[in-house]
């Protein structure tokens, strides 16, 4: 009898899961189907002119005010705020920076063929302008609570900016992202983290959810601050260890490298893409990988970028700086070194493809370096992902502290979980999550169009990078917080 009925309940739980999959797959053809894909794109362009190609015409000034400053040891206090604008930047690229530069950009290759790169390209050219208007409205919008904490984001710039009636907007977004959180940002990242430990180094995978839970834990219970300092000092040194290792397997297939960039090209806008048929799906996968890769449009990164030490416009530059760094530099040496060593040829896809790559274009090293890249994003994208997800229930519950504490220990608890498991019904619930992210945080850019060509032709005027007066954060009544 007890056997019949464990057969009857795991014959339900199937039932169950594939009618969730079925469902979870009709709203994940709308979410990101043409329409949507036309207008995560549309928004950019919009925004690109609107701005008047901000991105492109200042592009020098931009890298001068943001990095340039860094350099010059000029990141001086500017504005209220918890970190400095560095350290939110690499908060947000932590979240950026993953598996979409590595898994993302091999399968784009592999469904899409290398013209998928060229259309990624392109995505993170207008995403720039999108990243500009989500950093700069939430830095503009945000507010301050009575115990002196700063909020900021999708669901204040929707609040505030366009009035109390979008509220319940607001909350949608709110609402999808701290669902999203324990999908995408914790249990995936959880998985991938564990996977590459036990394949490079055969450990126990629930020994690595176990450990990451706790130097998760360990990070984000201090808050933003602690967050910020940890991914100013990792998400860097990740980076630069990436692209040099990437730069080095170019070099030793610098003849293979035009070809790789000529087939590029050829596949996305060639005759013969458009005769067979390619094109559509270069565009399709290289649009959808590209937005994966720098959240362009989700709206996410305006929650940490709003905890920055700086002006609206100024911490938007960092955005543009961001998403050139994350697609145009590291996708692109991912793709490049896919392509140069032949990899494609080998028939794997998504990480077995990079993996493939880097220890055929440098032998020893190649491997491990897929490896640690894997294991440091997904550890740093757990760290700020936690941050979306508290800020997210703290809009929902008005700074409930009970509600933010079990937030905090269930995000916690799920990353073991996530390490054990098999993903791939949560893969795709997190990618429509995603989605549904994306809807209002575009109506909103789209509506507040103006308000933000404002606060750019303000700052430009003032020739200091100074937004206007009224952009320090506002004090906001208790609510219970």
């Amino acid at each position: 009898m007890i056997a019949d009925l464990f057969d009857t309940l795991k014959q339900g739980f199937t039932t169950l899961r594939m009618a969730v999959e079925s469902a979870n797959d009709w709203v994940n053809s709308i979410v990101w189907g043409p329409p949507f894909m036309v207008l995560l794109v549309g928004t950019g362009l919009y925004l690109t002119v609107r701005l008047g190609f901000f991105q492109f015409t200042h592009f020098r000034y931009i890298w001068k005010q943001t990095f340039g400053r860094l350099i010059a040891g000029r990141q001086e206090r500017r504005q209220e705020g918890a970190i400095s604008p560095f350290q939110a930047v690499t908060s947000a690229m932590a979240a950026t920076i993953g598996v979409g530069n590595i898994a993302g950009v091999a399968t784009a290759i592999v469904l899409g063929g290398p013209g998928a790169v060229f259309w990624m390209w392109v995505v993170a050219l207008v995403g720039m302008a999108t990243k500009f208007g989500e950093a700069t409205l939430g830095t503009h919008f945000r507010e301050v609570d009575a115990n002196g904490r700063i909020s900021g984001g999708v669901f204040y710039y929707i609040e505030k900016g366009l009035g109390p009636n979008w509220k319940p907007l607001a909350i949608c977004y709110a609402f999808f992202a701290g669902i999203a959180v324990f999908g995408i940002g914790n249990m995936v990242q959880a998985n991938t983290l564990a996977g590459a430990l036990e394949s490079g180094f055969q450990v126990p995978t629930w020994v690595s959810g176990l450990v990451a839970a706790v130097l998760v834990g360990m990070v984000t219970l201090g808050g933003i601050k602690r967050i910020g300092k940890t991914a100013e000092k990792l998400v860097p040194a990740m980076a630069v260890i990436y692209v040099a290792g990437s730069l080095i397997i170019l070099g030793m297939h610098i003849g293979e490298l035009p070809g790789a960039l000529a087939t590029i090209f050829r596949e996305a806008l060639g005759p013969a893409a458009f005769a067979g048929g390619t094109a559509g799906a270069a565009i399709r996968f290289g649009i959808a990988r590209g937005i994966f890769s720098n959240e362009a449009g989700l709206g996410s990164a305006s929650i940490v970028y709003a905890q920055s030490r700086n002006t609206p416009v100024g911490q938007g530059m960092w955005a543009i700086w961001e998403v050139f760094i994350d697609t145009i530099v590291i996708c692109t040496m991912t793709a490049l070194v896919i392509l140069v060593t032949g990899a494609l040829e080998t028939g794997e896809t998504g990480g077995e493809l990079a993996s493939e790559a880097f220890p055929k274009g440098l032998p020893g090293a190649g491997g491990y370096l897929v490896l640690i890249g894997l294991i440091l994003f997904s550890y740093t994208t757990l760290l700020t992902w936690s941050f979306y997800g508290e800020k997210s229930w703290e809009y929902l519950s008005k700074g409930n502290a009970t509600v933010i504490v079990a937030y905090r220990l269930v995000f916690i608890s799920i990353i073991p979980v996530g390490a054990i498991w098999s993903l791939d019904m949560v893969w795709g619930l997190a990618d429509t999550l995603n989605g549904l992210m994306a809807a209002p945080n575009l109506v909103a850019l789209l509506a507040l169009g103006g308000v933000l060509a404002k606060l750019k032709v303000d700052a430009m005027k003032s020739g200091k990078n100074n937004g206007p007066a009224h952009t320090e954060p506002t004090q906001r009544d208790g609510d219970g917080e």
